[in-house]
């Protein structure tokens, strides 16, 4: 059985990659799965990740996704090695620490453009304000084609075994949002890495551009930025937490602040100003229910006597989501090291 293996990857752009893509055409006499995937290599000169002289890059296969959209398709999510098997230094996938009891949902707001605009703006000027768009009905307000792309997207995601969640106009002419859950800081990763694929290749067919840009239109003008909202909880948060532990929590965030902003995305100080929905890029701030603040405390966390997850606000729509889980994790197993630190020493 011949099968499509579209083996997919991060190049060397900075200071964000783009995601690569190439098919290999590969029988099996079964279903493939992850580990009879081969590794594979491409020309690294052509994508910041080599020099011409010595281009060679390998793919090593790390997650493997169904394609609907293909005949016996699959879609292979690689890291990126050097020719002696070690990481790639652009592989953020390798660098970060990982533990599959902790759970992401990541909420993924875009624009979609055609000609160097939003849908839905005129050759000049603006739309209507901003009001009636966020979750929006109506020609006026989402236009003839987006929804066509944001429900086929649903179904290729949900193809490919992808955890999407929901979706949903956003505040600003031409924005959407889409919801990603997953276990696991890689794992969660990849499938949202995955979900950005789709939406792009799927884009190609109406002529229309993802912009993923944190504020698209300009940091002068009076419309919202988009974000990478980004909920998070480990087991120890869901099953013992405390308010105690939680003091602990934001006082490590706001410690590793400056270490959590340069994991979250490129040109954030234009959408981390302190206005539409978001607090200022220099403090960290943290409130119930407040879409203000940096991190924002849900009501069922407090009303379950602090456990559950919180939801970090800073990330921006562009930034990789293996430094954003790296880093969150990163900061989490700090203060679980310490509280188990302190309870050995009180046993």
């Amino acid at each position: 059985m011949k099968c499509k293996l579209e083996y997919i990857w991060l190049d060397g752009y900075e200071p964000v990659p783009n995601l690569r893509s190439k098919t290999k055409i590969v029988d099996f006499d079964a279903e493939p799965t992850l580990d009879r995937l081969p590794l594979w290599n491409f020309d690294g000169s052509s994508t910041r990740q080599a020099v011409g002289s010595s281009s060679d890059c390998f793919l090593q296969p790390v997650a493997l996704f169904p394609d609907s959209a293909r005949d016996r398709g699959y879609l292979v999510m690689c890291e990126v090695l050097l020719p002696d098997g070690t990481p790639h230094p652009s592989n953020s996938r390798a660098a970060i620490p990982d533990d599959p009891d902790a759970w992401f949902g990541f909420e993924q707001e875009y624009f979609l453009y055609r000609d160097g605009a939003p849908l839905g703006f005129p050759q000049e000027g603006f739309p209507a304000p901003q009001g009636e768009y966020y979750t929006g009905v109506g020609y006026k307000n989402v236009g003839d084609v987006a929804r066509e792309i944001v429900d086929e997207h649903i179904d290729l995601c949900i193809g490919a075994g992808i955890a999407i969640e929901g979706v949903n106009a956003e505040v600003a002419k031409g924005q959407w949002e889409f919801q990603i859950f997953g276990k696991g800081a890689k794992r969660a990763a990849d499938e949202l890495w995955i979900a950005r694929y789709l939406m792009l290749r799927l884009c190609e067919r109406d002529g229309v551009d993802v912009n993923f840009h944190p504020k698209p239109l300009g940091a002068e003008v009076d419309w919202n930025g988009s974000g990478l909202h980004t909920n998070f909880s480990t087991k120890h948060m869901r099953e013992v937490g405390g308010e105690e532990y939680f003091a602990a929590l934001m006082t490590a965030f706001s410690e590793a602040r400056n270490e959590h902003i340069a994991c979250y995305g490129p040109d954030n100080n234009l959408r981390l100003t302190g206005l539409h929905e978001t607090a200022a890029i220099d403090e960290f701030t943290y409130g119930v229910a407040d879409r203000g603040a940096s991190l924002r405390i849900p009501h069922s966390f407090v009303k379950s006597g602090h456990r559950g997850y919180l939801e970090d606000r800073r990330p921006n729509s562009m930034a990789d989501p293996y430094r954003i889980t790296g880093r969150i994790l990163q900061t989490i197993q700090s203060v679980t090291a310490q509280a188990l630190i302190e309870d050995a020493f009180a046993a």
